[in-house]
């Protein structure tokens, strides 16, 4: 009670001032609002953008979790190949935790530090409450960058992110693109030698590069996009076992938090499912060229146009991103309609991109920024087709 004391005499000391969003923002992070309804409200529900933002983080926290011990399994693993024979027995383990804490928990801290400061201070200039939509973004940029990303090259992109894509265009709900995907964008243009190859998705391998026992942590879409033999068996793809991003391994943990975001109704499994069926549709096309013969063994193209259309799902971020990036509710489609277009043309870009940039394998980033642009007129264009449906009845009971 204490504590809550305290905050409540500041808010009402700094009402008025320019001060005033940071205190209302603790507060009300902390607490629920001293301000109620006076008279009748037209909806009554315990949702708010707040609880919103905290059902995607409770969806989040179990893939960092993983995220965690797997840093630490990576580096360990990379010295002594013989781990991978066992990964249950060795996986969950307190040295891997450790090591992976002290690795992954600075960079969740420089983006909620750097994040939220920004926020704080364009609420203070612009005398506007500060928003929550960060308390997500904050969560999802340290998932999605390789683990040893220098602390201030993320601070940098969080930076760029925060104030170029989001609050330049009126904060929270304004904003067209992803926040946390521009951010990774940034990285990927500004500083591609940390968020490619083979040298970045351990722990330790990039101070080790040149040494002769260097540790090689190449992905399984990079030795695909090399044409090179997968190591990983479909069990350690699907549950995560596997190089990569932090957040980005385990697609089972990833499927379970779609279907808690599902249940929640806070992700629309509009979105996640018409995403689903365009990998498919394009991994079945390009199957489908192989099969014919028109691309042969040891061309550019081959290892990821031959590989299984449904394997896709379990390789690199395209299950995070579909489930955590691109139903985002302010710059996906609104239109029920317009989902189902908006999703599947994020799979099936994504696909498209994968096979066709071997230097970039993974597309599913930049086939949801593609896509945040064109959400807005894929809207219109339905809205537009129901108001002209419309027009044809009534012109019909009229004639």
């Amino acid at each position: 009670m204490g504590l809550k004391q305290n905050l409540h005499k500041l808010k009402e000391k700094y009402a008025g001032t320019k001060m005033a969003p940071a205190f209302n923002a603790i507060h009300t992070f902390l607490y629920m609002p001293n301000e109620t309804t006076r008279s009748g409200s037209h909806i009554r529900a315990a949702d708010d953008l707040k609880r919103v933002m905290n059902t995607v983080i409770m969806a989040l926290v179990p893939v960092l979790i993983f995220g965690i011990f797997n840093t630490g399994y990576q580096h360990y693993a990379a010295f002594d190949e013989s781990m991978r024979l066992a990964p249950l027995q060795n996986f969950f383990t307190w040295d891997n935790f450790m090591l992976g804490l002290w690795t992954v928990l600075p960079l969740v801290l420089v983006s909620y530090g750097v994040g939220l400061a920004i926020e704080f201070v364009f609420a203070v200039i612009n005398k506007h409450e500060v928003e929550e939509g960060y308390l997500v973004t904050g969560m999802l940029v340290p998932l999605i960058v390789p683990v040893d990303i220098p602390l201030w090259m993320l601070a940098i992109a969080v930076a760029f992110g925060v104030i170029i894509g989001k609050e330049v265009f009126g904060g929270t709900g304004m904003n067209f693109l992803n926040p946390a995907l521009t951010i990774r964008a940034f990285l990927f243009f500004a500083y591609p030698t940390w968020m490619s190859g083979d040298k970045v998705w351990v722990h330790g391998a990039q101070e080790m590069a040149g040494q002769p026992d260097a540790i090689s942590g190449e992905t399984i879409l990079g030795s695909l996009a090399q044409n090179q033999e997968v190591v990983y068996s479909l069990s350690d793809m699907f549950f995560g076992f596997i190089p990569g991003s932090i957040g980005e391994t385990s697609t089972f943990l990833i499927l379970l938090g779609g279907l808690f975001l599902i249940f929640t109704k806070v992700g629309s499994w509009r979105i996640m499912l018409s995403s689903v069926l365009g990998v498919l549709a394009m991994g079945l096309i390009f199957n489908s060229v192989v099969n014919a013969g028109w691309i042969t063994p040891g061309s550019n193209f081959y290892s990821l146009m031959s590989t299984p259309f449904w394997q896709h799902l379990l390789l690199g971020g395209m299950a995070f991103g579909i489930v955590y990036m691109a139903t985002d509710p302010v710059t996906a489609a609104q239109t029920n309609k317009g989902k189902w277009i908006y999703g599947f043309f994020i799979g099936f870009i994504s696909i498209m991109i994968r096979v066709f940039n071997p230097a970039y394998p993974e597309g599913v980033m930049l086939a949801i920024l593609f896509m945040n642009v064109f959400a807005p007129t894929i809207d219109h264009y339905v809205v537009k087709g129901n108001i002209n449906k419309r027009l044809k009845r009534l012109k019909v009971k009229t004639a």
